[in-house]
């Protein structure tokens, strides 16, 4: 989302993801995620960070393979990639909402 636009997570690829320890947070993910995408679905699946966050999450990404990142730009990687997922979360049960008509 943040570094090349909108991604669909396949549940097969976030399984792949998540190990046993991680289920838990996963499911607070699931439960926020959800919370979020009932306010209204149409804007949840239409949403996309700003060009400023998705330019600064780029240029992280890129510095990370060339030359490493410092810890607190590492933590401000896991946030894009923490959000990121939340949001992809959130936009897959939205579409789901709207193809029930919810």
């Amino acid at each position: 989302m943040f570094a090349c636009g909108t991604v669909e997570v396949a549940d097969t690829h976030l399984a792949a993801q998540v190990t046993p320890s991680d289920t838990r947070r996963v499911k607070a993910y699931d439960e926020v995620a959800d919370f979020i995408a009932r306010r209204n679905p149409g804007e949840v699946v239409d949403f996309k960070p700003s060009e400023e966050a998705r330019s600064r999450a780029v240029e992280l990404l890129k510095q990370e393979k060339s030359s490493g990142l410092t810890q607190n730009e590492r933590r401000e990687l896991d946030h894009y990639e923490n959000l990121e997922l939340l949001m992809n979360l959130a936009k897959a049960r939205a579409r789901q909402l709207l193809a029930h008509g919810r």
